[in-house]
């Protein structure tokens, strides 16, 4: 499995139940990365999607506890186990983990990748992805030159597990 996120300077993701930051080439990256994939997120996360509709041209599924949870046109889990059983078909490769932090939190030591976009701003922020740099089983192999949006910095990184 692969994790992709766009985090600031202190790895966070979000804020009150949104992303920190929209930009237009990360969001376009996001959408070049997962079209026609499966992507894996949690029902915080689904909820915020645009009419809490499932990303196109995807397979979408959700972990969450709720056993009543339904989303037209995805798949609900409500498992690590379950989730691991459903992809175990589907190359590694072609999972993506989507988010929020604690869905980032219980997949990470599954995925292999993590494609992250690196924002050089401090947000007030209340989720968070977990800070690789910090980790010893991962490693940042490629760093994308400085791009800009505005006043905002920013880099895109892959990182891989690495023990």
């Amino acid at each position: 499995m692969r994790a992709i996120a766009a985090v600031d300077k202190n790895w966070a993701i979000g804020c009150k139940g949104q992303l920190l930051v929209s930009i237009p080439a990360d969001q376009r990256f996001f959408r070049q990365e997962t079209i026609n994939k499966t992507v894996v997120l949690g029902r915080k996360t689904m909820d915020t999607f645009p009419g809490g509709r499932p990303l196109k041209n995807r397979r979408n599924i959700i972990i969450s506890h709720n056993h009543h949870y339904e989303v037209a046109d995805a798949e609900v889990v409500h498992s690590v186990e379950e989730l691991l059983g459903k992809v175990s078909d589907v190359p590694s490769e072609e999972v993506y983990v989507i988010g929020g932090q604690s869905i980032y939190e219980q997949l990470l030591p599954y995925c292999d990748e993590a494609y992250i976009t690196r924002i050089d701003y401090s947000y007030q922020a209340d989720a968070y992805f977990p800070n690789l740099d910090e980790s010893d089983e991962w490693k940042k192999v490629s760093e994308s030159e400085e791009e800009t949006y505005w006043d905002l910095e920013y880099r895109f990184c892959v990182y891989k597990r690495v023990k």
